[in-house]
């Protein structure tokens, strides 16, 4: 690698080596750099290119007016540097507030401080309000523009008393009135029940909007759209349209419907593409009965929810474009690929229905996250790291997207080759010119129902792993995003909108990541299932943690405690019997030492689990955690776990519904007085 290419890495934010997760020293491939740079924008193809693209790189930020971005913590606002490439001359200045006012005043070029050879210092306002404020500098027909953040060193915290609550996908609830799947009107009364008994918190994984019929994607983690809603949540039988269309009374009492719902039901796993072609059915003839009605009070209810969401109308047509075709965008004409849609393109019932259904979709979820909210901050939502490589998102802003790469992971002491996550990452310096646009609407669509928000991959906000199409995982390179200025996005977001934020800092995290989070009042996750090791005592739970058990992606605690998780890993290739034999001898040493603390009594095979589980518990409602979140399906010590990293179709991933339904867990003794006591010991830790 040459100190050219070293350097052109460096102006665009590109590790040329990192130190992986097993504590080896990683140098970049050369191919791989050159692959991501291109996705930079760097104009090369070979080696032969470097010199040049480099030399083009450091005219181009040379002749940067300003950033594009400035941060202003606590009102603070930093000076500006300005590159007019001149001396003298009136600079004028314009800074529109966020909200609304204007302010303007000129300075004499030669009266600002240098900065450097080629650019002056611009002072700005001492104090700023929070938000997101645009300034203007002009001099002789130059002119830059930056969006100035002014934001809370520290995001919302509450008012810091000890939380707790529980966590269930939603598609796997289910209770007597479901239709096969979870629904929204389950999550309120699996709320409502949590409120119940102290809990202030319901947590679920992405309820985002998602291709179930072509493509077909069932993971919560690549979503169709970070901006929509999953509709396949909605309850149909809560929709006002009901009272007055009799064709969807009709399909609803119907035995076809009926029959087709017992089938659902009994299934162990969720049908999505069947379940949501049948509630589409009855959804569409209530969006026709809607749209067939010339004024009501409704109708100015969804006109003034459309003019709100003007990204809305763009993404209906593209859904109704996408299920003409039968086939993602990248497949499309190029005139539709490029973002040129006409009503010729499309079904307009199809249309019609995507726009009705996202309102719909949207009442439902409010009322939901009102009724959460009863004891507590209510819903815990979870926004994901990426999205589908065929999704709105990546087709409506093109230019965010890095074309060819996908974002993921490099290898670590399970994934020795590495994780590919195909979501293709955002463009660090196209999210600053673009003012974070996109970033800011995606945490406001959870926001505005979330009283928490957990960020997927926290990681992200300081690096991301790039990996080019065609090559392997372990080839990828690191590129570093502004993490200043996305935290600063952030925390104006949590205070805007009251809302906790939880980074997910689990695995390889920079030392970076965690002083950021402890600098802005991000809690970090605390598991125990990474937490315990042989020989070693339990860690107590940091007051800026949310703590657990386990995730949605670690086994269950049942198959962990009993080992199980290594059997499945080395059925699927990831551990050989080597791995697999040790890494059940280091559960076994774990079991005998927590055996060990536990009273005689209650060391046999049939009480220990229950015993561990108690106290366990026990430990983390104790502890100063700021949260306690309870995995439901540990409390009946469930074994099969909701997904196992790095598969796909060789496991029910994202589809097993739990063993129990609502009706029948939530009065299962072992349940309800574990979570009461949880509740008494966040209670006496408050």
């Amino acid at each position: 690698m040459t100190d050219d290419l070293r350097e052109l890495a460096r102006l665009y934010g590109v590790e040329t080596s990192f130190h992986d997760a097993m504590g080896g020293y990683v140098e970049a491939g050369q191919e791989a750099l050159l692959a991501v740079l291109r996705a930079l924008g760097a104009s090369l193809e070979s080696m032969d290119d470097v010199a040049e693209a480099l030399e083009e790189r450091r005219r181009e930020l040379a002749e940067r007016v300003i950033e594009p971005v400035l941060v202003a913590w606590d009102g603070r606002a930093p000076a500006a540097v300005l590159r007019f490439g001149a001396d003298s001359g009136r600079v004028t200045c314009r800074f529109d507030l966020d909200g609304g006012e204007r302010w303007a005043w000129e300075k004499e070029l030669s009266a600002l401080p240098q900065a450097s050879p080629e650019g002056r210092l611009l002072g700005l306002p001492d104090t700023l309000p929070m938000g997101y404020h645009r300034l203007r500098v002009e001099h002789e027909g130059k002119s830059g523009e930056a969006l100035v953040i002014s934001a809370p060193t520290r995001a919302f915290v509450g008012d810091g008393k000890p939380l707790w609550g529980v966590f269930l996908p939603l598609y796997a609830l289910h209770t007597r009135e479901s239709w096969g799947a979870g629904d929204f009107s389950d999550l309120e009364r699996l709320a409502e029940w949590t409120a119940g008994l102290g809990g202030g918190v319901v947590a679920t994984l992405p309820m985002l909007a998602q291709f179930l019929d072509e493509p077909f994607e069932p993971s919560p983690y690549a979503p169709a759209s970070r901006l929509f809603w999953n509709e396949l949540f909605l309850d149909p039988r809560r929709v006002p349209e009901l009272e007055t269309c009799a064709e969807a009374k009709r399909l609803l009492a119907s035995a076809e419907l009926r029959r087709e719902v017992e089938d659902l039901r009994r299934d162990w796993t969720v049908d999505y593409a069947r379940l949501m072609a049948l509630k589409r059915r009855v959804l569409e003839e209530l969006a026709r009965h809607f749209f067939a009605q010339a004024t009501s009070d409704r109708r100015d209810a969804f006109e003034a929810f459309a003019a709100s969401r003007p990204e809305l109308g763009t993404y209906a047509a593209f859904r109704a474009v996408g299920e003409r075709r039968g086939e993602p965008w990248q497949s499309w004409p190029e005139r539709l690929r490029d973002g040129t849609l006409a009503a010729a393109d499309w079904d307009e019932d199809d249309r019609r229905y995507h726009l009705w259904v996202q309102w719909i979709t949207d009442e439902q979820v409010s009322a939901l996250a009102e009724h959460a909210r009863s004891r507590g901050p209510g819903l815990y939502l979870d926004i994901p790291l990426g999205v589908h490589g065929s999704s709105y998102d990546v087709w409506r802003y093109r230019d965010l997207f890095a074309e060819g790469i996908a974002s993921g992971a490099p290898p670590d002491a399970l994934f020795t080759g590495g994780q590919n996550w195909g979501s293709p990452p955002l463009l660090p310096e196209r999210l600053r010119e673009r003012g974070y646009d996109y970033l800011i609407e995606s945490l406001r669509h959870h926001l505005r129902h979330a009283g928490l928000l957990r960020i997927d991959h926290v990681m992200q906000l300081y690096r991301l792993f790039w990996i080019p199409r065609d090559m392997h995982a372990s080839a990828g390179v690191y590129v570093r995003y502004p993490v200043d200025e996305m935290f600063a996005v952030i925390s104006v977001e949590s205070h805007r909108h009251q809302a906790i934020v939880v980074g997910e800092n689990l695995g390889t995290v920079p030392p970076e990541i965690g002083e950021a989070m402890h600098r802005h009042d991000v809690l970090g996750m605390y598991v125990v299932q990474y937490e315990l090791q042989p020989g070693q005592g339990l860690r107590t739970p940091p007051a800026s943690s949310a703590a657990s058990l386990n995730t949605h992606d670690m086994p269950t605690f049942r198959a962990f405690w009993e080992a199980r998780d290594a059997a499945v890993l080395e059925e699927l290739g990831f551990f050989d019997e080597g791995q697999a034999r040790e890494a059940r001898e280091r559960r076994a040493a774990l079991r005998r030492q927590i055996l060990e603390e536990l009273p005689p009594e209650e060391r046999s095979e049939e009480r220990a689990y229950g015993a561990v589980l108690r106290r366990l518990l026990e430990v983390l409602a104790s502890s100063p955690a700021r949260m306690v979140l309870v995995n439901l399906e540990d409390l009946w010590g469930e074994t099969e776990p909701q997904n196992v990293p790095g598969t796909h179709t060789e496991r029910p991933n994202w589809r097993r519904k739990a063993r129990y339904g609502f009706e029948e867990f939530s009065t299962k003794p072992e349940v309800v007085e574990a979570l009461r006591r949880v509740d008494a010991l966040r209670k006496e830790r408050g």
